[in-house]
Parts: C-alpha cells; sequence; structure tokens
C-alpha cells in the first residue's frame, strides 16, 4: 500500500475529529456559559523516525512528513456575551471566576448562572444541583421572607443575614476538565476569589463564547481538507490499481 494513502487516511481522520468538535460548538450557539471547543493538530513523524530508525532533520529518504495527528482538544474560555433577563436568580460573572456546584459526591464549577430556587428554597441548577456559598455549604432561601437580593460583590442577602457565593478560580484553565451539564471538574484545589475581584451581575446570564462566523468558516475549511484527503485516497487507490494491472499483463 502507498505510504501516501496512510497520510491522506490521517489527514482525513484529523480534519473529522476536527469536524466533531465544531458541530458540537455550532449545537451550543444558545448555551449559557458554555465554552466552545478547539482541535488541535501537530505534525507526525515518519513511521521510521517513529522507530528510531531515522533522526529528524537527517534528510534521509525516510525523514518525511507523516502527515497529521490530532494533538488533543483544548476549551476557549474567553468571555461570552452577557444578556439581561431581569431574573434576580440568574447571575453572569464579570471577569475571571467560576460558581461552585454539588453535584452527588462531588464538587464542580461552571460558568453557567442559569439558577433556579426550588420548592424549598434551594439555590439549585437546571439540572437540580446545589449551588454553594464559600463554606461548601448549599445556598437556602428562607421561603418565609420574600425580599432577597445578590449583591454586585456574590453576597446573597436576605433580611438581616448575608452569605457570599461561593467563586473560585483554578491555578490554571488547563486544570479544568469538561465534566457535562456544563460542568467542570478541576484537577488542583481551586482558590476563591478575592473580595475586590469578585463581581457578579444579578439578572444577567453569561451566553457562550461561540461565535457562528468563525464556527462556519472552520466547518467549510474541515470539509473541504477532509474531501481533498478523500480524493487523494481515492487517486492513490486507483493508481495503484492500474499498476497491478498493467504488471499482471506483462
Amino acid at each position: 500500500m502507498p505510504y501516501g494513502f496512510y497520510i491522506s487516511a490521517e489527514g482525513a481522520n484529523a480534519q473529522s475529529y476536527r469536524l466533531d468538535v465544531i458541530a458540537n460548538n455550532l449545537a451550543n450557539i444558545d448555551t449559557v456559559g458554555f465554552k466552545r471547543d478547539l482541535a488541535t493538530f501537530q505534525a507526525r513523524y515518519a513511521q521510521a523516525i517513529d522507530k528510531g530508525l531515522v533522526i529528524p532533520g537527517s534528510g534521509d529518504l525516510d525523514d518525511v512528513g507523516g502527515g497529521t495527528l490530532v494533538r488533543q482538544t483544548k476549551t476557549d474560555f474567553s468571555p461570552g456575551q452577557v444578556k439581561r433577563t431581569q431574573n434576580p436568580s440568574n447571575l453572569a460573572i464579570l471577569g475571571d471566576g467560576f460558581f461552585v456546584v454539588k453535584k452527588g459526591d462531588e464538587t464542580l464549577l461552571t460558568r453557567a448562572g442559569n439558577f433556579e430556587i426550588n420548592s424549598r428554597g434551594e439555590l439549585v441548577t437546571p439540572q437540580g444541583h446545589a449551588v454553594l456559598d464559600d463554606s461548601g455549604t448549599p445556598i437556602v432561601l428562607n421561603l418565609d421572607i420574600k425580599d432577597w437580593q445578590i449583591s454586585d460583590t456574590g453576597a446573597l442577602i436576605q433580611g438581616d443575614s448575608s452569605r457570599n457565593l461561593a467563586i473560585v478560580k483554578p491555578a490554571s484553565n488547563a486544570d479544568l476538565v469538561k465534566h457535562g451539564e456544563n460542568l467542570f471538574r478541576s484537577s488542583t484545589q481551586p482558590q476563591a476569589l478575592a473580595p475586590a475581584e469578585r463581581r457578579v451581575a444579578s439578572g444577567y446570564l453569561e451566553m457562550s463564547d461561540v461565535q457562528p462566523a468563525l464556527e462556519m468558516t472552520a466547518l467549510i475549511e474541515a470539509s473541504r481538507l477532509l474531501e481533498l484527503n478523500i480524493n487523494m485516497m481515492r487517486t492513490q487507490d486507483q493508481t495503484l490499481g492500474a499498476l497491478v494491472n498493467r504488471v499482471l499483463k506483462v
């Protein structure tokens, strides 16, 4: 089998993966707090180099490119547009930081502040996960007191009591892994934001950071590259078939 066939196949596989990532981004254009993903690639060494038979950059016949390799999927944590909802339980973090929620036995992070108050007065996510305060305790409102508000520093004020929502920041966004339901799991212990850095807007939501025009451009590019690689595979297959036929006729 021609070596170029494998290179084209690897390229087609990489662009197919990229299309899946872009499609997921586009499907979440209207998802509150969603952070888009980016498929990243790197040049792949030839098989002889991978096996240590040839030194990269030697200029030997086997020192050729090995095509494209999917490296990893990275999450873009750029802030999304802030949208006004006038619902006081909807919260948007202005700047750095993540809300903290409890799902089962896990403590997870999210930028999606589309919270609700359930029949028990608990502040929860749309999936029913408890939103935590800065002591790690689920936030529960007193339903007998109707008036409450959330300050611009993320403090829930009701009557004479006040408690801060937990707003934390990981050492690096690279420590965060998507968990599903717009939640992130941190591989390191995140730290609470300093009081001066806490900025929260009640009655607003941070929307998805997906930009449709950029994603559609990337979608078209990936589709064309996938098609080109498939056409190269087809051409090489036809060339090999023609060569075999000639040999058999001799």
